[in-house]
């Protein structure tokens, strides 16, 4: 068994215990799933008799608690699934700020890819499944894994022939045959539960979901993107990309090069001085407008776990880590352009610039009325409100240098309140799945920077990215 080694703390918080057993056969899981739904049912039904008898108030607090309560019983039964289950209700707390009530969200989010791993009884068969016995001989694995999600889990592992320590993702054996069965269940289950909205069309979303799912089992395209990422930042000193071992890979397991790093709440990083804390955050902007602008390959997962930052001896030798490629989208040129006018519009106040980049990736018709494109327009400007010039920015957000204060900004809180608001008008589409995604990144650099405490502004990268001329 592999020992933790300086500088490799995991991340600080209680650890999960390990699930002693998953449920693989679609026979196993539509039971489970079904007995909720059964639950659920009985629950809506005391409810409703209940409701009877309350007065307005009383009944819309209870009908909050009672949503609650609901998304609780349901997250909790989804992480014991893993797998497509769980996934989607990732896809719900994602589409939920535009759909769902926000007390569903709230419990929803908390899925988010944080979850107890499954117990090494489980994974071992399956990893020998996969690689072959006389494969895995090769390897010393340690059989506490150093991360879990929704399909799979990461083991630490050495090759006996020369101590090279690897990092072994082992995918949940069933979670890729179960897929359509799962989607199909759950979809019947959410309407039992009465979550989202009567009248809501769950098919495109459940749809956008399979797609994912099925990208995100296939361990060869996860490989691909993982070796793509390495060759186009192989002379960006900044940052590391594991080096994926091909002869302990299969369409199954993808074992990759162990790199070691911090988890950003890590004492060690959050003791840095200022510039050094704020030449990490300006690298974590400038990747991901990278990603977005420059490639159109986005990996769209923002989870704390697919980032370790490295500390050097000195500034110029710190690195981020980058790991964990599974949920990295293609972004067409033609989606690129459209959001570049609504950036551009938001950040030089041009409102119909931001009505015609709406338009164009779907998100709300320039027809709509002038108030409605108004109301839209000050939400985007939100959005983008820490690349705004220093001078038009609140002083509460600003330090005396005039740097924005991410962490002080309450940014991402902010912003998703005003989405939601300009929402609810009826000119407001659904967000095409390029958004929910976009969004989902972005949310989470915006808070990897306020979780660094970082101190800068980020207005000349963003203009750079743009191909905008940058301010003299």
């Amino acid at each position: 068994m592999t020992t933790r080694k300086p500088g490799d703390r995991r991340p600080p918080g209680r650890h999960k215990p390990s699930m002693p057993g998953l449920k693989t056969s679609p026979l196993q899981r539509n039971f489970a799933l079904t007995k909720l739904g059964l639950g659920a049912g009985t629950q809506i039904m005391a409810h409703s008799i209940r409701n009877i008898f309350r007065g307005r108030m009383e009944r819309d607090e209870a009908n909050r608690d009672f949503v609650a309560q609901q998304a609780e019983i349901l997250a909790s039964e989804l992480g014991k699934l893993k797998g497509s289950v769980m996934k989607v209700g990732q896809m719900l707390s994602l589409y939920g700020q535009y759909v769902l009530p926000e007390e569903a969200v709230d419990v929803l989010s908390q899925l988010q890819d944080d979850s107890s791993p499954v117990a090494w009884e489980v994974m071992a068969p399956a990893l020998e499944r996969s690689l072959g016995h006389r494969r895995l001989a090769e390897l010393d694995v340690d059989p506490h894994p150093i991360g879990a999600a929704s399909l799979g889990q990461a083991h630490r592992a050495r090759r006996k022939s020369d101590g090279l320590e690897v990092v072994v993702k082992i995918q949940y054996p069933g979670v890729a045959d179960a897929i359509d069965s799962d989607i199909r269940t759950l979809s019947r289950l959410l309407l039992m539960t009465r979550l989202t909205p009567k009248g809501l069309d769950l098919r495109p979303m459940l749809a956008e979901v399979r797609e994912m799912l099925l990208h995100e089992v296939d361990y060869v395209s996860e490989r691909q993107h993982t070796e793509e990422f390495a060759k186009r930042l192989a002379g960006d000193a900044r940052f590391v990309v594991p080096r994926v071992i091909p002869e302990y890979s299969t369409d199954r397991v993808l074992t990759t090069t162990y790199e070691s790093g911090l988890h950003v709440k890590d004492e060690d990083v959050q003791n840095l001085p200022l510039a050094r804390r704020n030449r990490f955050g300006a690298a974590f902007i400038d990747i991901f407008l990278t990603e977005f602008f420059q490639w159109g390959l986005v990996q769209t997962d923002p989870h704390f776990g697919n980032y370790r930052l490295r500390i050097g001896a000195t500034a110029k030798e710190d690195r981020i880590v980058l790991l964990d490629f599974g949920a990295t989208r293609e972004f067409s040129r033609e989606f690129i352009a459209g959001y570049r006018e609504i950036v551009l519009g938001a950040l030089f106040g041009d409102n119909k610039q931001v009505a015609r980049g709406a338009d164009a990736i779907g998100l709300m018709p320039d027809t709509a009325p002038a108030s409605v494109i108004e109301s839209f327009a000050a939400t985007c400007a939100l959005i983008v409100e820490p690349f705004a010039r220093p001078g038009d920015l609140a002083p509460e957000v600003v330090n005396k240098n005039g740097e924005y204060r991410w962490q002080e900004s309450d940014l991402p809180m902010r912003a998703a309140n005003a989405f939601a608001r300009s929402a609810l008008t009826v000119h407001f589409r659904i967000p095409p799945r390029e958004i929910v995604f976009l969004h989902r990144r972005l949310t989470g650099t915006y808070v990897m920077l306020a979780t660094l405490r970082a101190e800068l502004n980020a207005r000349q990268c963003l203009l750079h990215h743009l191909g905008a001329p940058e301010d003299g």
